[in-house]
């Protein structure tokens, strides 16, 4: 999966959908390619199963990997039907 601005904005519910299939359909691993502030390269982009925006601005790499952590926790309490996220 490529963090760009330039890719898919997902709500939460969305999000830990997509993750669930890939789990589902038995995808070992994922891993999340954080971009430098130009973003991925179209070849990158397009040789990724999920091009995924957090929005249309720039963000630090800190911040967006803090960002990204909490979506992957929202993201499994959806799956699991914790309570944390709102429905």
């Amino acid at each position: 999966m490529v963090l760009d601005e330039r890719g898919t904005a997902l709500s939460s519910q969305a999000f830990a959908a997509k993750l669930g299939h890939w789990r589902d359909e038995g995808v070992r691993e994922t891993r999340f390619l954080i971009g430098p502030a130009d973003g991925h390269s179209a070849e990158t982009r397009a040789a990724a199963d999920l091009c995924l925006a957090l929005g249309p601005a720039t963000w630090p790499h800190l911040l967006a990997r803090a960002m990204l952590a909490e979506q992957l926790y929202r993201a499994w309490s959806i799956l699991v039907g914790h309570p944390y996220h709102r429905d």
